[in-house]
């Protein structure tokens, strides 16, 4: 059965840790607990780098779509996913990945787009799909790890061309279902890992494995391998929320994505009180190209809830 509280920790946590990060997107190393050394600071929230304080990214805004689109048409219509992130990438919105946006912008139908870009690009394993990947996590985790798993490929299909993207982002909606049920999702990844397509398998058996730390990383942590794997060593080497999203912020690097999927994973293990209410107040997700729709913890948690019912 899942949790609610695990279900609204996925989600709010999710957004938390895109906007908790998003002001350090792109610095170096350690530049958040230069700032914050201590935990508690009331203005670790701080905005910057044009983002407003609590203003959550792209992540948490393209997650928002997938989560509003499985619950109005009650299942996954992937036309109608992709239609969506169309009409908000015409919109201009702040922040949007360079692949997912000639993705959605070059005109090809939905079926058809993100394969083309990869076949002229020959680079698609960002990880632009496993960023906004808390809510489906959330709605498909009742299904079963066969069901949740594909269903994650087929939604990170309609942006990124690269098989890795899609497995990456299916280990992430499996680590999310079994967090949800109240098991321990890390110690099952040599089990997930078998499910994983043998020719990306290895590749993540590394990132995941309890060794390595995200200094072994080598590829810029946009990547989906170095993404995932950090936020599973965050979450491994914690025993907090609050601990891990901080651990997964201070990286540096593609900062606000890190802790958005960290922030989903620690969320679904901790459950929403875990999620620290100085975060939390000031957090707000606007919707480019949906009028101006801004969601809040309200929103959120209802959005939230009805993914899991």
């Amino acid at each position: 059965m899942i949790g609610h509280q695990r279900a609204a920790g996925a989600v709010v946590g999710s957004a938390v840790g895109d906007a908790l990060g998003a002001p350090f997107e792109f610095g170096p190393a350690g530049a958040y607990s230069a700032r914050f050394p201590l935990p508690g600071s009331d203005d670790e929230m701080c905005g910057g780098g044009g983002w407003e304080a609590g203003e959550a990214t792209d992540d948490t805004q393209m997650a928002v779509m997938v989560g509003e689109s499985l619950l109005e048409h009650g299942g996954l219509d992937l036309p109608d996913i992709f239609a969506r992130f169309q009409r908000w990438a015409a919109s201009e919105p702040k922040d949007i990945g360079l692949q997912t946006e000639d993705v959605l912008t070059n005109g090809m139908p939905w079926d058809l787009a993100a394969g083309l870009h990869f076949q002229s690009n020959l680079r698609a394993a960002g990880n632009g799909s496993l960023m906004r990947a808390a809510t489906s996590a959330v709605y498909f985790a009742r299904d079963g790890r066969q069901v949740t798993m594909e269903a994650a490929r087929k939604i990170a299909a309609l942006t990124h061309g690269d098989r890795a993207a899609w497995e990456g982002t299916a280990i992430f909606h499996e680590l999310v279902r079994l967090a949800l049920e109240g098991d321990d999702p890390l110690a099952a990844l040599p089990e997930i890992l078998t499910q994983v397509d043998t020719r990306h398998r290895d590749r993540y058996a590394i990132v995941l494995a309890p060794a390595w730390h995200p200094d072994d990383a080598t590829e810029f942590n946009g990547a989906v391998w170095p993404c995932l794997g950090s936020a599973v060593w965050a979450v491994r080497t914690t025993t907090s929320y609050e601990d891990a999203v901080r651990a997964a912020v201070d990286l540096g690097g593609d900062t606000d994505t890190v802790a958005a999927v960290t922030g989903g994973l620690a969320g679904a293990i901790h459950g929403l009180g875990a999620v620290p209410a100085r975060w939390i107040e000031p957090l707000h997700v606007p919707l480019p190209g949906y009028g101006r729709r801004v969601l809040r913890l309200p929103e959120l948690l209802d959005l939230a809830h009805r993914l899991a019912a």
